[in-house]
């Protein structure tokens, strides 16, 4: 079969790459299809309608409390209390009644808020309390109050505090050098925003503020914080665009810087985090990846030939690209690293090709990329640019573009199969259980200009190719002559078993000796000795 007349799962529509909602965007699989825009959108409108159930769900067991509470009264009849433990009794109703509305909508208990929350206000109603809508509306103001913005003074000093305590606290050559490349960011923050003048220092505040308040919302989830980060970036592009009147040039270079300051922060607690899969996504991945070792460019018609120098070059190029985007801490950087691996792509295309790539050629040869460089924590790293990069980059661009394309070629090799490949079921088994291997190229066929070594390489692996071919018909034979001695055996032991129930053997008694012919002959007694033999000369 030709692997060039089909590109069965490899070919990609470039209208797939785009949002589905059709707004023109990048889309994302982390974002279920949409661009980070319409996700927002999206996740706004769900956010609202659980923040109506949850207002809904107060309301009525507000009035169910209010219920049992004016029961409870007129059944008591002319019991009362004292003034003062009516006011002592009315504070802590007051108290109760503001920590159950908090736990309706605080996100770390929005999952299981309903349950919770309807026995606890059905249990304290029966000690009767009443509805503090001042209260209420404080709390839910909360809701719709950007997260950043809700550290206190207090929160704020206790991270002054916290940060201090662990700058004092000794930390290995690792967390060191980390805090190096820390201190040197924040100079050139800082320079970067002596040339904004005033936008400059309400940038500096609503960045220290922002990083106050993520350090005291560890407890949320990655998504939450994600959403925070989004938020935050947002309105910050928002206030340089309207009240600061920044040009638009200049806005995207101080996102950039921004995003660079924030995230040399935040890393260390928002990559990879514990509370998340990534790193069980990130072993499935790289055993994945393993186990397609054995894939070659003609299986993916990837247009690249490896045999030119200059080919070569850029695909090792490329593959170290794919990998350094792993040391990288910023989200912006990473980007980098993959629109570098992706113009190495290219070049290396357009040298074999004599002509530029196209996309068709360019999402193959990426996808062979990243199985041949097995990149390090490539899901975490994925998942990472997802949720703190800023958004506009993964939007357009050619970083999004780029980004888009990995988040592809990853999908497809979580879902790579025979069909995909134009092999068999049964020779996609076999090469991924390692059984056999894909026929490498023939010596013979390299041109004249190609390396020695690579040659001499070649030639070795068909060499062990056969041996290991020999060795396995070798081992196959002795099982066979192994399996048919057994048989031999068990059939020869038969045989004899049949016989000798057939013919028992019968041992006789010992009879006795024969006597002598003429033992008896009395008679005969004095016969002549028998005649000798004579020699007559003559």
């Amino acid at each position: 079969m030709n692997l060039k007349s089909e590109r069965r799962g490899i070919h990609v529509d470039q209208s797939e790459l785009l949002c589905k909602k059709g707004c023109g965007y990048y889309g994302n699989p982390a974002w279920q299809g949409f661009c980070s825009k319409c996700w927002r959108e999206e996740y706004h409108k769900a956010r609202q309608k659980q923040i109506q159930e949850d207002w809904e769900l107060a309301e009525r067991l507000q009035r169910e409390e209010e219920e049992a509470y004016a029961s409870s009264q007129s059944t008591q009849g002319a019991q009362s209390l004292t003034f003062s433990k009516f006011e002592e009794k009315k504070t802590n109703e007051k108290t109760r009644k503001v920590t159950t509305v908090k736990k309706f909508f605080t996100a770390s208990s929005r999952t299981g808020a309903k349950k919770v929350a309807q026995e606890k206000i059905v249990k304290q109603g029966q000690l009767g309390r009443e509805r503090n809508a001042d209260n209420i509306l404080r709390d839910l103001k909360e809701i719709f109050t950007p997260s950043w913005e809700l550290a206190s003074p207090t929160e704020v000093l206790a991270g002054k505090l916290k940060e201090i305590q662990e700058a004092k606290a000794p930390s290995p050559s690792i967390n060191r050098q980390a805090s190096i490349e820390t201190d040197r960011v924040s100079k050139e923050f800082y320079e970067f925003l002596k040339t904004y003048h005033k936008p400059g220092q309400d940038i500096y505040k609503q960045c220290k503020l922002f990083l106050d308040t993520m350090n005291h919302k560890r407890d949320l989830s990655i998504e939450e914080q994600s959403e925070c980060a989004q938020d935050f970036y947002q309105n910050v592009a928002e206030k340089l665009q309207t009240r600061w009147k920044v040009p638009p040039e200049k806005v995207e270079k101080a996102m950039d810087q921004i995003e660079k300051y924030i995230m040399t922060r935040q890393y260390k607690y928002v990559f990879c985090p514990e509370t998340t899969d990534d790193e069980k996504k990130d072993l499935a991945v790289q055993k994945r990846i393993r186990a397609l070792h054995w894939v070659t460019p003609q299986m993916l018609c990837v247009p690249v030939n490896e045999e030119i120098p200059e080919v070569s070059d850029m695909v090792v190029k490329a593959i170290t690209d794919i990998i350094e985007m792993d040391s990288k801490r910023v989200p912006r950087d990473k980007l980098a690293c993959i629109t570098k691996c992706s113009k190495h792509i290219f070049n290396a295309i357009k040298i074999t090709k004599n002509e530029p790539a196209s996309a068709d050629d360019f999402l193959p040869t990426l996808i062979y990329i990243v199985l041949k460089g097995n990149p390090p924590r490539l899901q975490s790293n994925i998942q990472y640019i997802t949720r703190f990069c800023n958004p506009s980059r993964l939007m357009t661009g050619e970083d999004g573009y780029y980004f888009t394309n990995l988040c592809c070629a990853v999908a497809f090799i979580e879902k790579l199969d025979a069909q995909s490949l134009n092999l068999s079921q049964e020779d996609f088994d076999r090469f991924m259980t390692g059984q056999t291997s894909p026929k490498k190229q023939e010596s013979d066929s390299f041109s004249p200009d190609v390396c020695l070594g690579v040659k001499q390489m070649y030639k070795n692996l068909d060499l062990l190719s056969q041996l290991n071919e020999r060795q396995e018909r070798i081992v196959n034979e002795a099982k066979k002559l192994e399996k048919d001695l057994i048989d031999w055996t068990e059939g020869i032991t038969k045989e004899v078993q049949d016989i000798v129930e057939k013919y028992p053997l019968e041992i006789k008694p010992k009879s006795q000796a024969l006597a002598a012919i003429d033992s008896e002959n009395v008679e005969n007694d004095k016969l002549p000795p028998p005649l000798q033999p004579q020699v007559y000369a003559g």
